[in-house]
């Protein structure tokens, strides 16, 4: 399995006087930046990458062989504002551009389009997001399978904490602003999925936030969304530019879902800090 991974990546630096901006790259907190798109990166390797073995083992015999992907991560940054030069360089490659920080997403959809074929899965992730479930692309590739590719299931994004009564907490709530989503999905339509693994059963709800920070798409999806002019344009109907480039074309092209509350961790990645666990500022679609 051949994965694209691109990841738009911006790091504001310090400005005197500046105040934090609703976003996490535009925090001016550098220390955590690094950690977190250093942890992004890592976990890919990590989890699907070919350095993995067992204790004892030669070097030479991998482990989770069946389960590993041939990764190409691809960091997409604006000009000097971000930390890719303090990063381990062995786990990126980097794609620089001049373009307006959030619109860099958008500059990911274009490295999926043209590299249309070449991989079986294209990966748009934020970099601060981990995925340390080495199952992922299988529960993937077996979602759709089960239901056809004109389905999408998205993961659940959480935050941990360890001093805080609520431990675990899945941080995509419904929309506040339930007209937005409406304009693209009729959740009406097929509300629930049920699907039978690993000797049970998992549910899947069509929800009005169906943002997550990320998307994954295998090559036949990609097809299906790089046909349309808009994929790729610069836009901010879906509350922003940020999450226009994660969630709006999801939105028009497929019946999205995620696991329902229930399952929730059928499918799931960390989002790295506490900011809606532990919330300074209201969020966009919370």
């Amino acid at each position: 399995m051949r994965v694209l991974v691109t990841i738009p990546h911006f790091c504001r630096k310090p400005m005197p006087g500046a105040a934090p901006g609703l976003y996490g790259s535009e925090s001016g907190d550098i220390a955590a930046r690094r950690n977190q798109v250093a942890r992004c990166l890592a976990a890919l390797q990590q989890s699907f990458g070919p350095r993995q073995s067992l204790v004892s083992s030669p070097p030479d015999r991998p482990a989770n062989d069946t389960l590993a992907a041939a990764l190409d991560v691809v960091l997409v940054t604006s000009g000097d504002q971000h930390l890719a030069d303090e990063l381990p360089s062995h786990l990126f490659l980097r794609f620089p551009t001049q373009a307006d920080p959030r619109c860099l997403g958008f500059v990911c959809h274009e490295l999926m389009r043209e590299n249309a074929g070449r991989y079986d899965y294209f990966v748009y992730l934020e970099d601060d997001l981990e995925i340390t479930d080495p199952l992922f692309f299988s529960k993937l590739g077996w979602f759709s399978s089960t239901f056809g590719n004109s389905t999408l299931l998205q993961p659940n994004r959480f935050e941990l904490a360890a001093d805080l009564e609520v431990m675990k907490m899945y941080v995509d709530g419904n929309t506040t602003h339930p007209e937005v989503p409406a304009l693209f999905q009729d959740i009406s339509q097929r509300p629930r999925l049920v699907g039978e693994a690993f000797g049970r059963s998992f549910l899947f709800k069509r929800v009005s936030n169906a943002h997550s920070g990320c998307f994954f798409l295998n090559a036949a999806q990609l097809a299906r969304v790089a046909a349309s002019p808009k994929f790729g344009q610069p836009n901010a109907e879906f509350f922003g530019p940020l999450e226009s480039a994660a969630t709006l074309m999801l939105m028009r092209a497929f019946e999205v879902y995620k696991p329902a509350r229930e399952n929730a961790g059928f499918l799931e990645l960390h989002h790295l800090g506490r900011r809606f666990l532990v919330p300074s500022t209201p969020q966009a679609g919370a």
